[in-house]
């Protein structure tokens, strides 16, 4: 990292968690050094402290003063070898290092990537997900006309691969090779297609008779299925370690898990507050909010499916309401901004391909 740029990577433990989230948005690492005013070091801050926090109901402003994990890595400078580096990267699963002097002051970051060239630490190194992923491909794709016109929205190429190939092998690096497609508009394309290519993977079709809404169709998954099993949108991508999310479902007795990102939005008027007869009480000059948005992807257990009518519209909220009337548990586990990209209109579309670094 440049002899600045670590200045990025830095935050005074008073800023709240939403301008942590923020600044980690902003920044292409997922960890932020806590430092006192002379830039001492004090800890540091990942999106997974965010989340723990947040899902024991720690508001957005409060502070990182509680959240932020007081014993980090770091290094003297100029007293550790290249070895040592490399064995502690490759330990925590970290991708920075602060290496501060003697008064524990930073003085620069170090990073994965100048030591290694190609696994990434956030990558998957451990054994294979056992689990089934169902991938919504039947809709029409009218967010995307008029290409979609032509091709189904599946098939949009980004880089050399359309957008459902990226979408499988974010799942192929965590070994998972049992693949379902529930599809309708242009079928005999996305089947054709796939049909022509080389895949080291399993891919089953689930043919709708009509459009059953984002859940309907799993009611044609094989009656037999008897495991936790993933459930993802055809045009979003979310950057998270799937093997931790199975854990977190796993651990939380979730019947549902829903994945979500924080997402900030900043409204580019002054909202008025007023009462009756539109006396005004108050005005906030463009104010920012931070909500948690439902991005797509889902962990369900097999006794869902239970909930589902046969060949009826029917979409996942229906089921989460039914769930949930039933007392089941139905929980959410928060990504970052920068974790969740959807591809499935034209803006994001364009913005995808930066993001991603197709071709590059």
């Amino acid at each position: 990292m440049e002899s600045t740029d670590f200045l990025k990577s830095l935050i005074k433990p008073n800023a709240s968690i939403k301008a942590a989230l923020q600044q980690l948005n902003r920044t292409s690492q997922k960890v932020l050094f806590v430092v006192d005013e002379n830039n001492i070091l004090l800890g540091a801050l990942t999106d997974g402290d965010i989340r723990r926090a947040l899902l024991q109901d720690i508001k957005i402003d409060v502070s990182i003063a509680k959240v932020y994990n007081p014993d980090p890595v770091f290094f003297l400078d100029g007293s550790f070898s290249e070895a040592e580096i490399k064995e502690t990267f490759i330990k925590k699963c970290i991708e920075c290092i602060p290496l501060v002097n003697e008064r524990k002051k930073i003085v620069r970051v170090i990073l994965w990537n100048d030591f290694f060239e190609n696994k990434k630490p956030d990558m998957y190194n451990g054994p294979a997900l056992d689990i089934p992923v169902v991938i919504m491909a039947g809709g029409k794709g009218t967010r995307m006309a008029p290409f979609t016109n032509v091709l189904p929205k599946p098939l949009i190429p980004i880089g050399e691969k359309t957008i459902l190939e990226i979408i499988i092998d974010n799942f192929r690096k965590f070994g998972i090779s049992d693949i379902f497609l529930t599809v309708n508009f242009k079928a005999e394309m996305i089947q054709a297609y796939f049909n022509c290519i080389e895949k080291d993977y399993s891919l089953k079709y689930l043919k709708e008779t009509d459009f059953y809404g984002t859940a309907g169709s799993l009611s044609l998954l094989p009656k037999d299925l008897q495991k936790t099993f993933i459930v993802s949108n055809c045009d979003i991508i979310v950057k998270a370690n799937i093997a931790k999310v199975i854990d977190f479902h796993r651990s939380s007795g979730a019947h549902l898990t829903v994945l979500s990102s924080l997402q900030n939005y900043k409204i580019p008027y002054g909202v008025l507050k007023f009462e009756n007869g539109g006396i005004i009480t108050g005005m906030e000059e463009k104010p920012e909010y931070t909500f948690c948005v439902n991005t797509g992807v889902y962990i369900l257990e097999p006794d869902c499916l239970e909930y589902l009518p046969d060949n009826q519209l029917f979409h996942m909220t229906h089921l989460m309401e039914a769930l949930m009337k039933d007392g089941k548990r139905v929980v959410t586990y928060p990504v970052g901004e920068s974790d969740y990209i959807d591809i499935g209109q034209w803006d994001e579309y364009k913005k995808a391909i930066n993001v991603l670094d197709i071709g590059k």
